[in-house]
């Protein structure tokens, strides 16, 4: 069997044929930008990334081989971390799938993002690991490490949204520093946060000097809690993001809910709602940041726009100054 599975493997999944001009538009992407998508297992995606319809079960288990075969595709979010931690088996297996170019963004579990007792009733853990580095440091930053070698991009801390006024909210910019602090040098960490008080006022100092003294980047984030990446830019300043690569992550537009835009949506095989605001934005960032050579990876999720193939296709027109409009 070689990278991708035998011609005659019954589990292959067939990868979309790839016409010259989307080839030609691959290469035209600074080699530093990773695009990828939050995930690879839909169905709709048949014609755009994979040759046929596939059930998502098998695409979970049997599609990364084909998904990474795309050429505008040279990343992917695993999201299934975050609601517990996977084995360095299953991240070796990962990266025997694709080629040595590509790269995973990897979310750390919710326990080690997540405050008190909602973190326990999300993730049934029985005690607090709340920015616990010793458990995120055994549990899931070994096996990722260990396990993705190269082609691990980023591990990724997503913050769900603390309650305003919280003591958990006051005092998360110096127990990041301290959490940090204590964890194994030399990883790509990237922190994502959902309150965007902590860009305001004297937090936002805090907020950036706990990623820059624990060698860690701001995860841009397009979400309805944030203000626009471009914003997030100019109010951290460049520090908070030259510490190693950075992640950009298009969520969902600010006037959207997660639940209505996947009703509406599904199967995800249209731009149905173009955001060219948004898109222009996240390209002038990425030029920013791939400008100095760092490795970029931009994350889109299916309901930014419809659909995050297709999203990202449009994208790369405008990194590669080709056009972008829908």
């Amino acid at each position: 069997m070689d990278l991708f599975g035998a011609a005659d493997d019954p589990q292959r999944i067939a990868p979309v044929a790839v016409d010259d001009a989307t080839r030609a538009l691959a290469e035209a992407v600074p080699v530093h930008v990773h695009l990828g998508t939050s995930s690879w297992a839909f169905p709709g995606w048949e014609g755009l990334v994979y040759a046929r319809s596939e059930r998502a079960d098998r695409l979970s288990k049997h599609g990364l081989a084909a998904y990474a075969q795309h050429p505008l595709l040279r990343a992917v979010g695993i999201d299934r971390t975050f609601y517990a931690p996977i084995t360095r088996e299953d991240f070796v297996a990962y990266a025997a799938s694709v080629p040595a170019h590509f790269r995973f963004l990897v979310k750390a579990h919710a326990a080690v993002t997540t405050p008190g007792g909602l973190a326990r009733m999300r993730t049934h853990e029985t005690v607090d690991r709340f920015l616990d580095a010793s458990y995120a440091t055994d549990a899931v930053i070994a096996p990722v490490v260990e396990g993705l070698g190269a082609t691990l991009g980023v591990l990724l801390f997503q913050c769900p949204p603390m309650a305003p006024g919280s003591r958990a909210l006051a005092s998360f910019p110096d127990r990041l520093e301290q959490f940090l602090a204590r964890l194994p040098r030399g990883v790509p960490y990237a922190v994502e946060v959902r309150n965007a008080s902590l860009l305001h006022d004297d937090t936002v100092a805090r907020y950036a000097a706990a990623l820059v003294s624990g060698g860690a980047t701001h995860g841009f984030t397009v979400h309805p809690t944030m203000p626009p990446v471009r914003e997030q830019a100019e109010r951290l300043g460049a520090e908070a993001w030259a510490q190693g690569p950075v992640a950009v992550r298009w969520m969902l537009r600010p006037d959207q809910e997660y639940e209505s835009a996947r009703e509406a949506w599904a199967p995800f095989r249209a731009l149905a709602a173009p955001d060219i605001g948004t898109r222009t934005d996240v390209a002038e960032l990425v030029r920013t940041l791939a400008a100095s050579q760092r490795p970029v990876l931009v994350i889109a999720n299916n309901k930014a726009e419809g659909s995050a193939p297709l999203t990202l296709r449009e994208l790369a027109r405008l990194l590669a100054g080709t056009g972008g409009a829908a």
